[in-house]
């Protein structure tokens, strides 16, 4: 039984531990994925493992490897910040793969990319032609970047001389049922305006799951009773 607290209690202690890091490394780690974020991100969850299940080792050891590795990732991430030659060894540096509609086959190589991989990538982003590209990077994170030719853009409003109307960043007024004060606060929306948008459409605040203020000023309700007779329901 002690066993059993035990691995519990190093458990908790190494996803707080873990929650505690991801929070200082900052959301680029998560979100980029960089050679030194790599790295850091598979060593700190192998160290954090054995911290959780290793009860040979003492808690007090792990955590300070823990430690020094989450102080020497945050420091390659400032120098990498502060230094760009440093930045193109610690990160690494975008790749040209398509220039000027040609494949850079040497690139490929280097990057051990296939002709697959690229189809699958420009699959990815609705180009099914490879002519219609006029560049084509990978990005620090692994991801491929495309710009089209001039004559393979979408045309865009601007194109058209069409006016644009206003936008506005989407506000979310309701989830789950609860009114999001502070979305109300800092937008300068009061209560008495929401309840007059939810009484429009013929609801109470307890029939809605969400509601959200689009871009366009339009109010979105999704209610709780779908009234779907028959929804889909895959598997």
């Amino acid at each position: 039984m002690e066993h059993i607290v035990e691995l519990v209690g190093r458990a908790l202690l190494a996803f707080l531990i873990m929650m505690v890091i991801a929070r200082l490394l900052g959301k680029q780690t998560i979100a980029q994925m960089t050679y030194h974020d790599f790295v850091a991100a598979i060593t700190l969850g192998a160290l954090t493992a054995n911290l959780a299940f290793n009860v040979q080792m003492k808690i007090g050891h792990m955590i300070t490897v823990l430690l020094t590795f989450t102080v020497i990732a945050y420091l390659l991430m400032i120098l990498a910040l502060k230094n760009r030659s440093l930045r193109k060894w610690i990160s690494g540096q975008p790749t040209m793969i398509i220039q000027n509609g040609k494949i850079l086959e040497g690139n490929m190589r280097k990057l051990k990319l296939s002709l697959d991989t690229l189809n699958q990538e420009l699959r990815e982003r609705n180009i099914y032609n490879i002519e219609e590209v006029q560049f084509a990077v990978l990005e620090l994170n692994g991801e491929i970047s495309i710009l089209r030719k001039p004559e393979y853009l979408p045309v865009t409003r601007k194109d058209l001389k069409l006016k644009a109307g206003r936008q506005w960043f989407p506000i979310e007024l309701i989830m789950d049922g609860k009114i999001i004060q502070d979305n109300l606060r800092q937008n300068n929306l009061t209560i008495e305006w929401l309840m007059s948008q939810v009484q429009k459409k013929g609801l109470t605040i307890a029939q809605v799951n969400y509601a959200v203020k689009s871009s366009n000023g339009q109010v979105y309700f999704d209610r709780y009773d779908d009234q779907m007779p028959n929804p889909i329901d895959k598997e």
